[in-house]
């Protein structure tokens, strides 16, 4: 048994090194697209010097009414921010004043709150968020509508989606696959879905498909590659899922939690790992038929990037090996984890926020809780036959 997860583990390392040699060769791409959008902009930027300058001097005969008749607009053109074509950018992001500060330090406040691992980064002024939204959205589409490499490009649309019923479908996820966040996004008062409402930490990775797709399915477990299990199994497409860290078992106490302490970095086989309180939130909420987009850029989103749970690193205390067997943000019961983990390290709106207590004091969720079923048995990875 053991032999078999040594080689599991080896292949998981051979296929990190693959995938980092990708990664190199996807960012050399990227820096020549950059040098040559920037001598682009440069080009630009001259030829516009030059015909302001050349306004600038009148010749003798001509009339100063003339003159002024021939100015050159210096109205924005709006080509060079979006010139490279290769980062979604910010929309300001000057010195905040004490008050945006403020709503700042309340989310993080929020979303720190269970970090063991990684902190929260980047996080915004939530009073941005929308604008951010829209500005992202709009990047997207003119990004990657007639992208080769963009599965279905050009039917990409953030305007709002149906149900088969007729019912408006409620939101939007965007997965940044460089960066390992996915952003959920509500409509705006247009019916686009431009509102940022919860930001999740995720595990992809470049085999992970770029591209714009609609949910088909979804299952409270489901078998993985290799033999494993994930949790609250959505399709994004094909063999392409949002689940939780695979277990080796379908049992809840046999999480790998190596790699659970890898979420936020570029560690699964192509499918989208979250941490189980935001992955069943996709499963409790999200209809089949939600869009889904996944996408490159080196901002994280609109929202930030949340932080991570070590399971490692909460679990020295001997008397709780079996901690880590669970990821500490299962609402089950039977979770030995201290009960305010489950609430995970989502960055959420004030409105998700709301939203998140409101169900947990109702109990809106419990019912799609999946049986515990547990193994009883240790997960300390240094005990032979044991998971890990």
């Amino acid at each position: 048994m053991s032999d078999w997860r040594d080689a599991r583990e080896a292949e998981y390392e051979r296929s990190r090194e693959e995938r980092e040699q990708r990664r190199e060769e996807k960012r050399a791409r990227e820096q020549r697209r950059r040098r040559i959008a920037c001598l682009v902009a440069l080009g630009v930027a001259c030829g516009l010097i030059l015909i302001v300058a050349l306004s600038l001097i009148k010749p003798r005969g001509i009339s100063t009414a003339a003159s002024a008749g021939s100015e050159v607009s210096q109205g924005g053109t709006g080509s060079a921010s979006s010139a490279d074509g290769a980062s979604s950018g910010g929309v300001g992001d000057d010195d905040v004043s004490d008050e945006a500060q403020a709503r700042i330090d309340a989310v993080m406040g929020r979303a720190s709150a269970n970090c063991t691992g990684a902190q929260p980064q980047g996080l915004t002024d939530p009073e941005t968020y929308a604008e951010r939204g829209r500005h992202l959205m709009q990047w997207i589409a003119d990004t990657y509508a007639a992208d080769p490499d963009f599965a279905n490009g050009s039917s990409f649309t953030y305007q709002a989606h149906y149900a088969t019923d007729g019912s408006v479908l409620p939101y939007l996820i965007a997965v940044n696959r460089e960066q390992n966040v996915a952003t959920v996004y509500t409509r705006d008062d247009d019916g686009y879905y431009t509102v940022p409402y919860q930001a999740f930490i995720c595990s992809s990775s470049d085999e992970t498909p770029m591209g714009y797709f609609q949910t088909p399915d979804k299952k409270a477990w489901g078998e993985l590659f290799d033999g494993v299990y994930g949790q609250y199994v959505t399709t994004v497409s094909g063999d392409i899922l949002f689940h939780s860290v695979p277990y080796y078992s379908q049992h809840k106490d046999d999480l790998e939690y190596q790699q659970y302490d890898r979420l936020g970095t570029a560690a699964s086989l192509g499918c989208i790992r979250l941490q189980v309180c935001d992955v069943k939130w996709i499963y409790d909420n999200c209809p089949l038929g939600t869009p889904v987009v996944i996408y490159d850029d080196e901002v994280p989103g609109p929202m930030g990037k949340p932080g991570t749970i070590r399971t490692d690193e909460a679990d020295d205390d001997p008397e709780s090996e079996t901690y880590r067997g669970f990821d500490p943000t299962d609402p089950d019961s039977a979770n030995p984890w201290p009960e305010a983990f489950r609430s995970g390290t989502a960055i959420r709106s004030d409105q998700a926020q709301a939203d998140w207590d409101q169900a947990q004091e109702e109990g809106a969720w419990d019912g799609s809780i999946n049986p515990s079923d547990l193994l009883g048995r240790s997960t300390d990875a240094s005990v032979a036959g044991n998971p890990g």
